[in-house]
């Protein structure tokens, strides 16, 4: 067995998690505590959603950011179903949109 994958089964499993950095930035995502630099951080792994069809969620990619434990204000654990919603694109407002047809025109009055 090499050296990388023995680190690779020896990683903590993932927990889904909502995270406030300096009270400042929430995030949502996978998280796990990894050593970098030498010196232990949260690594979070934020999903890039889309809407699919019939309006589910759906994972196009993720983004991995570290953070120092110093710079965690806040850590909530969380399910995936959770964490997919918080990722959710924006919906814009509905606009209701008016047509012109042949038989709308009939019914006016003047």
């Amino acid at each position: 067995m090499t050296e990388e994958s023995s680190t690779a089964n020896d990683a903590a499993p993932f927990e889904w998690a909502i995270v406030e950095i300096f009270g400042h930035r929430k995030l949502a995502g996978r998280t796990r505590e990894e050593e970098r630099f030498g010196a232990k951080m949260l690594r979070i792994d934020v999903p890039t959603i889309v809407i699919g069809d019939g309006d589910a969620l759906v994972v196009s990619g993720w983004t991995t950011s570290f953070y120092g434990g110093a710079s965690i204000f806040s850590f909530s654990l969380t399910d995936e179903a959770t964490v997919f919603r918080a990722n959710k694109p924006y919906a814009q407002p509905a606009r209701i949109t008016y047509q012109d047809s042949e038989d709308d025109d009939a019914n006016l009055p003047f």
